[in-house]
This record gives structure tokens, C-alpha cells and sequence, in this order.
């Protein structure tokens, strides 16, 4: 689910190459609006963490959830983290830093509460 975000920056740079492309931002308002609403749910995504980072903290209980699947989806963060940067797409720094918090949380509390 997370590499729409480079789809839609790959089809802005190619766009400005190749003329057979869609343009970006589309023209059409639906798409132009679909586009819009995966952005949003690049930001919203990491929320999806919090269930869980609720559920350790207030029952400080992490029975149950791996620390090294959420280390590995936090190590993974990294790299689109740093290629954000470079390319100086805010929309994926944004979203891969939002994600990689809310992972080490969750290794945090389950480190702490296992």
C-alpha cells in the first residue's frame, strides 16, 4: 500500500519527458481526485499503528506482537525515508517518518511490556 506515493511522483517526471503519459496533475477531476485521496491516505496510514499502541500502553501487555516484525517495518522505513530526501518529495517523508515512529513505538512498548 505504501508505494503509491512513488507512482504518483514517477508519473509527474515522466510526464515532463514523454508525451504519451497522463499528465500530472490529471486533468480529469476524478482522477485528479484519486490522486489527491492517496495522499491523504499516505498521511493517515501510520494511524493504523495506533490500535496497537494503544492496546501495549494501556494494558502494558505486548503479548502477542513481535518486536522484530515492527523493528523490520521500522528498518524498512529508512531507506524511503532518505529517498524523500533526496528527491524532495515531502508527501513521502512525511508519510515513511509518520510510519517509522509509530513502529518503534510499538517496538518500545513491546521491548518494555513483554
Amino acid at each position: 500500500m505504501r508505494f503509491g506515493i512513488q507512482h504518483l511522483r514517477k508519473r509527474k517526471e515522466l510526464g515532463k519527458f514523454q508525451k504519451n503519459l497522463e499528465k500530472f496533475p490529471h486533468p480529469h477531476v476524478k482522477i485528479r481526485s484519486l490522486d489527491n485521496m492517496l495522499l491523504v491516505v499516505a498521511v493517515i496510514g501510520p494511524l493504523v499503528n495506533l490500535p496497537q499502541v494503544i492496546k501495549i500502553f494501556s494494558l502494558k501487555n505486548a503479548t502477542g506482537v513481535s518486536a522484530v516484525t515492527f523493528s523490520l517495518f521500522a528498518l524498512f522505513d529508512i531507506p524511503w525515508i532518505v529517498y524523500g530526501l533526496v528527491h524532495k518529495q515531502k508527501p513521502i517523508i512525511i508519510s515513511y517518518t509518520l510510519w517509522l515512529i509509530t513502529n518503534l513505538v510499538v517496538v518500545v512498548g513491546t521491548l518494555v511490556y513483554s
